[in-house]
C-alpha cells in the first residue's frame, strides 16, 4: 500500500492502465484497500477535480455562470456533493447491474475503481490544463479522446471486477447504468431546487 503515497508509481499506474485497462484494474483490486482508505482517497479525488476544473475554467477564459443554477447552484460546496454523488451512485451501480447480469463484484471494490478511474481523468484534466495554456486547440481533442477513454477504461474494469468476457454486453450495460444514473441524479437535484442549463450564447 505504501506505493499509493509515491506520485511517481501512481502515474507509472495511470499509464499501465491506460496501456492495459483489465491488468490494470486487477492491480488495483489487488490492493484491497481499507473502507476507512477508499473512502479517504474518494474525498480527495473530488476535492482535487473540482479544483483542476475551476483552474481549468479560469485559464481558459469560460463564462463563469456553471451548468448548475438554482439557489445553491452557484456553491462550490453543492457542486463537489454532486460530483461526489455521480461517482457514488457509479459505483453502486457498477456494482449492483452487473450482479443483476452474474457478476461477483463487492461495492468495495467497485468504489475502488472508480476512485482510479477519477484519479485517472485528474491525470487528463492536467493535460489538458497544460494543453488550454500551449496549444489551445490541442484541449479540445483531448478532451474528444477522454470521453472514448472513460468508456474504454471503465467497461474493461467493469468486466474485470464482474469477471464477465463480452465487453460489448458490459458497453451496453454502460450506457443503460449511465441513463439510470443521471435520471435519479437530475431528479434528486430538481426535487433541491437545482437545474442544469446550457451555455449561454
Amino acid at each position: 500500500m505504501s506505493q499509493l503515497l509515491n506520485m511517481g508509481n501512481l502515474l507509472r499506474m495511470a499509464r499501465d492502465t491506460v496501456s492495459n485497462p483489465r491488468e490494470g484494474a486487477e492491480t488495483v483490486l489487488a490492493l484491497g484497500l481499507p473502507r476507512q482508505v477508499l473512502w479517504l482517497a474518494f474525498a480527495l479525488v473530488v476535492v482535487l477535480s473540482m479544483l483542476l476544473g475551476d483552474i481549468l475554467y479560469l485559464v481558459a477564459g469560460l463564462p463563469d455562470d456553471g451548468a448548475l443554477t438554482g439557489p445553491l447552484g452557484a456553491s462550490p460546496v453543492v457542486m463537489g456533493l454532486v460530483q461526489g454523488a455521480f461517482l457514488f451512485l457509479m459505483a453502486h451501480a457498477v456494482t449492483h447491474v452487473g450482479r443483476m447480469f452474474g457478476g461477483t463484484g463487492r461495492f468495495e471494490e467497485a468504489l475502488a475503481l472508480v476512485v482510479w478511474l477519477q484519479f485517472i481523468f485528474i491525470c487528463v484534466q492536467v493535460l489538458q490544463l497544460v494543453a488550454v495554456i500551449i496549444v489551445p486547440p490541442m484541449a479540445a481533442i483531448i478532451t474528444l479522446l477522454a470521453v472514448g477513454l472513460f468508456f474504454w477504461l471503465l467497461v474493461n474494469f467493469i468486466a474485470t471486477l464482474h469477471g464477465f468476457t463480452s465487453l460489448g454486453m458490459v458497453f451496453v450495460m454502460t450506457i443503460l447504468s449511465g441513463f439510470t444514473i443521471l435520471f435519479v441524479l437530475s431528479l434528486v437535484l430538481t426535487l433541491l431546487g437545482i437545474t442544469f442549463e446550457g451555455p449561454s450564447v
